[in-house]
């Protein structure tokens, strides 16, 4: 096998990193981050969408350990609890809040090495994890209906030709540790690397169960295995193969009658995942005029999902069990610079895409405490299958100036059945879906200079209809229709002052057509809830993103990030008329601002000393009732010693002042003191203060 001399067009970007340095009287410039936004990989400052970059260092900086202890970091993003992790994100206000036996649709997809993790958040786990992409606004040209509001990718280290070994373990209150390896590197020369990761993260979370006499019953014990291997199978054929097991054992032990850190539960319940993943990609260059890309993978996922349905000693309990299948490919040609159409000016990119999920449900709901007829036992499948056409041109119109225009055609179908019964009510449903979606995209970049950008766009995405799964429920609230957003979007990205300065600003405003919204109202005297997802309300979301990255000098850098959000319901018709109407409210977890500003100093080689302060507005914990969280600000602080090249030690602490936010909230009554006839509002807090050390060897 010859080595490789002439280097893919579209891999060799994606292997290009860059360095952060600088010359002894140069101003420290700040490095172009590569992103897989587009359907062509770019740097961060190139790429014509409103997005947030979160790189390994950070990552480290606050010893966090899943996507939801970094996500505050991008603006108008929240993410809700109601499990052991926050593992439902919104972006813009838009997404899901919780998943109990009902089938849903994510409106955030979340893409974990290319792979589709969307309704599976209790996997985003970082150890090894090279950078996290959070993507505002509608994403269907290329992830299709999953990305509604937008996506979050995350992207693990990449093998190298040279040999790299890291070894990384941490303790830290609440009886946390974590321990974890990664080793990379040639494994036939000039033919193919490979690199793997193993990691585990425990701790005893943070709730004192006092009936129990336990300290562990919202614990987390969380396992990942990644590896990544890349053949260089001739001058012009790359494989990508990678394979990823995650194993979490967490508990769930969240809420309280008086909203305090103990618990009185007598059943403490489990959040567990046990996921295999498997994809390999191939890039092609199959002439100097096209590039050849193909994806496929597979995921099986085995989940349970339980709880104390009382919070208290009686034995009303929920428990949910999930087993997924998916199945994707993809399979797209793009044009190199001498396929371009139009006499050389339009780059273009053409495709199809199929997925397939295949899910196995049981549920078991037992609030008998309140009577013999409040028990549900459940069991069913639902199965989805998209397959759709998509192409985008990227029309060079000047120089400076680029259209683009994408189009995606899906066609969604689904099949739901289940046997069992609901509240004592016999079911037995099988309904069926079958629409063609679709998606589009119109953009206008005006690259001005090497370091403007500015661009204006208008999509259109699209999240499918779905199923409710009552029986208890009428045969028109059975099932729900498509919901669309056209979404109008204009920003400028900037360089400024060599290079040491990095801005970015993005305003938007979408409107949301047939929206579809999840109500929920208890049902008098019982522990039971009636509900379900329906096309109730159109919306309306518009705000402002902006973000800054500056070295002020070679030893002093500030980044901060601010989104403004006003979300809220144009109409709202509940066909529940017993939950609350929202009309001309801001819509559940849509925050109307979130900020971060954060600082790193750099006073010698060997010192790193950051601090960063992040929160946000109050929100609305669903769109059935009037509770809110509260406004927050949060403070977290690290510190690093490197030493000996290979050593570095950090010292770390998040939420430094101890406060009580919610991540998640209910609004009901569950008090016996009150004989259940009062609502109130319950919440779920986020962490509390935790500090830690972590020690780390690279090679």
């Amino acid at each position: 096998m010859k080595p490789i001399s002439k280097p893919l067009s579209l891999i060799g970007l994606l292997l290009t990193t860059p360095a952060l340095a600088a010359e002894d009287d140069e101003a420290v410039k700040l490095p172009d981050v590569v992103v897989s936004a587009d359907f062509r990989p770019s740097t961060a400052q190139k790429t014509a969408v409103s997005l947030t970059e979160i790189d390994k260092e950070t990552i480290e900086a606050r010893s966090a350990q899943h996507l939801e202890e970094v996500l505050n970091l991008a603006p108008n993003v929240n993410v809700s609890a109601g499990a052991s992790r926050g593992r439902f994100f919104q972006i813009r206000g838009m997404g899901i809040l919780s998943q109990y036996d009902n089938p849903v649709n994510p409106s955030v997809g979340l893409i974990i090495d290319g792979i589709d993790f969307s309704r599976l958040g209790g996997a985003a786990t970082l150890f090894d994890i090279e950078a996290i992409e959070v993507l505002q606004g509608p994403q269907g040209t290329k992830f299709g209906p999953n990305a509604i509001a937008g996506a979050i990718t995350m992207r693990s280290a990449e093998p190298s030709k040279e040999f790299k070994m890291r070894a990384q373990a941490g303790i830290g209150e609440y009886n946390t540790r974590n321990f974890g390896v990664a080793v990379g590197g040639t494994i036939v020369e000039d033919q193919l690397l490979g690199r793997a990761s193993i990691y585990t993260h425990k701790s005893d979370g943070y709730m004192q169960n006092d009936t129990l006499g336990r300290d562990d019953t919202q614990k987390q014990d969380e396992l990942t295995f990644r590896s990544k291997f890349k053949l260089f199978a001739t001058e012009d054929l790359t494989l990508d193969f990678t394979l990823m097991h995650v194993n979490v054992n967490n508990g769930y032990d969240a809420f309280t009658l008086d909203n305090s850190r103990r618990s009185q539960a007598n059943q403490p319940g489990a959040d567990t995942q046990n996921t295999n993943a498997f994809a390999v990609k191939a890039n092609w260059q199959a002439s100097d005029a096209v590039i050849i890309q193909s994806e496929a993978t597979y995921l099986n996922s085995s989940s349970t999902y339980s709880f104390d349905g009382d919070w208290r000693t009686e034995n009303d309990f929920e428990k949910h069990n999930r087993d997924r299948d998916n199945y994707s490919f993809e399979l797209r040609a793009l044009s190199d610079k001498a396929g371009r159409i139009f006499n050389g000016s339009t780059d273009w990119t053409v495709g199809v895409y199929r997925f397939v999920q295949d899910e196995h449900f049981k549920s078991s709901v037992d609030y008998r405490s309140y009577g013999p007829d409040e028990l549900t036992q459940l069991r069913g499948k639902y199965k989805t299958e998209n397959t759709a056409l998509f192409g985008q041109l990227d029309s060079h119109l000047t120089d400076k100036l680029t259209l683009v225009s994408g189009l995606r055609v899906e066609d969604f179908k689904a099949d739901y059945a289940d046997s069992g019964f609901v509240t004592s009510v016999p079911s037995s449903t099988q309904k069926r879906l079958d629409e063609v979606l679709f998606g589009a995209k119109l953009g206008l970049n005006y690259q001005a200079n090497a370091d403007q950008l500015l661009y204006t766009s208008l999509t259109r995405g699209y999240k499918p209809g779905g199923i409710n799964n009552k029986a208890n429920l009428p045969q028109n609230q059975r099932q729900f229709n498509t919901e669309y957003m056209w979404n109008f979007e204009t920003g400028l990205k900037s360089r400024w002052l060599d290079g040491s300065l990095i801005t970015n600003l993005a305003a938007f405003y979408a409107k949301r057509l047939d929206a579809q919204t999840h109500s929920s109202a208890q049902i008098a005297g019982t522990g039971n809830f009636i509900e379900f997802y329906d096309n109730a309300a159109r919306a309306s979301h518009q705000g402002v993103e902006a973000s800054l990255d500056w070295f002020l000098t070679d030893q002093f850098r500030i980044m901060g990030s601010l989104g403004l959000l006003d979300a809220k319901f144009d109409s709202y018709q509940n066909p529940n008329p017993a939950a609350y109407n929202a009309q001309g409210r801001q819509v559940a977890h849509a925050p109307k601002y979130t900020f971060n500003l954060g600082t790193e100093y750099y006073p010698n080689d060997s010192w790193t000393i950051r601090a960063n302060v992040e929160g946000k507005d109050s929100f609305y914990f669903s769109d059935s009732h009037n509770a809110k969280s509260n406004a927050y600000a949060v403070l977290n602080a690290s510190t690093d010693y490197r030493f000996d090249k290979h050593w570095k030690i950090s010292v770390w602490a998040r939420n430094l002042f101890d406060k009580d936010y919610a991540t998640r909230g209910f609004f009901f009554a569950n008090n016996p003191a009150n004989n259940f006839l009062v609502n109130e509002k319950y919440v779920q807090y986020a962490e509390p203060r935790i500090g830690g050390i972590t020690v780390t060897y690279d090679y």
